[in-house]
């Protein structure tokens, strides 16, 4: 199969992507500039702009006919390569073919329910992904497959339709519900994170809504209100995620401040008033 993926890493056993014990692929590029990003570093492809190459230690970065090559026998995985990278990229990036990714599932099939695709921004690589999973259907039917998605692209476009057909259920994100609380705090536009919202209900493939709580610097409140009145019917779970640090870029931590733990429980306390029955506090 030609077809290739720009892979950041993979986490052989997650159990917070999704249902059970669960295969967590993480793919490079994302469409949203998050402030509170917690790894950064998978934004943005490579410009291979060389920078990268003298801070690391242990000489596993080097530059060939303009590109950086990554050794992984020599890397030592200090990081200070994502640290050095002025692009929120990383030299450290695996190409995998369709076949590179089913070997490394047949190594773990039996201690995972299924795989998640997460990044980045994992809909931005959709005919890899839409294939991986046709694949993995053909040969483990029982895995299940899911894509954890910051809903900025239109999955009801003809584009997303072999993704959406051959993925079980999504995880989607909601940020901010307010258009310039959003706008400000990813770069991007809400309306069609809010579209893929009620799409994905509509069709019963929205397994979870994820939002990050960050203090002072968004209407929590609203986003819960109008989140946990759209999925209010459904069986999926609204996970109230306490911003933290960790990970982020310095430059962007002043504006950004954690809740209380007793902020957390009125926003879960709205969402249940709102009838959602599966709420989940991390």
């Amino acid at each position: 199969m030609s077809l290739k993926g720009k892979v950041n890493k993979i986490i052989k056993f997650s159990n917070v992507d999704g249902p059970g014990n669960r295969m967590a692929i993480f793919f490079q590029k994302c469409n949203f500039n998050c402030e509170y990003c917690h790894n950064p570093e998978t934004i943005n492809l490579c410009k291979n702009c060389g920078l990268c190459i003298e801070g690391c230690p242990t000489k596993a970065l080097n530059l060939k006919e303009k590109k950086i090559e990554w050794n992984e026998e020599l890397c030592c995985e200090c990081d200070k390569c994502t640290k050095i990278c002025p692009h929120n990229s990383s030299p450290k990036i695996y190409s995998y073919t369709i076949d590179d990714l089913l070997e490394k599932i047949e190594k773990v099939k039996p201690f995972i329910k299924g795989i998640t695709v997460s990044g980045g921004e994992s809909t931005l690589q959709a005919d890899f992904i839409a294939e991986l999973f046709i694949q993995v259907k053909k040969k483990w039917p029982k895995l299940t497959c899911f894509v954890d998605t910051n809903g900025g692209v239109n999955l009801k476009d003809e584009k997303y339709k072999k993704l959406v057909e051959n993925t079980d259920f999504f995880m989607l994100d909601i940020k901010a519900w307010d258009k310039v609380e959003h706008l400000n705090i990813t770069g991007k536009d809400v309306d069609t994170v809010i579209e893929n919202l009620y799409f994905l209900r509509d069709i019963n493939k929205l397994f979870e809504v994820r939002s990050v709580i960050v203090s002072e610097r968004i209407n929590n409140r609203l986003t819960v209100e109008h989140v946990s009145r759209i999925i209010s019917e459904k069986e999926t779970r609204y996970k109230i995620i306490k911003y933290r640090n960790y990970g982020v870029r310095e430059n962007m931590k002043s504006n950004l401040f954690s809740p209380t733990d007793q902020e957390l429980k009125e926003l879960e306390e709205i969402a249940k008033e709102n009838g959602v029955k599966n709420t989940l506090i991390i």
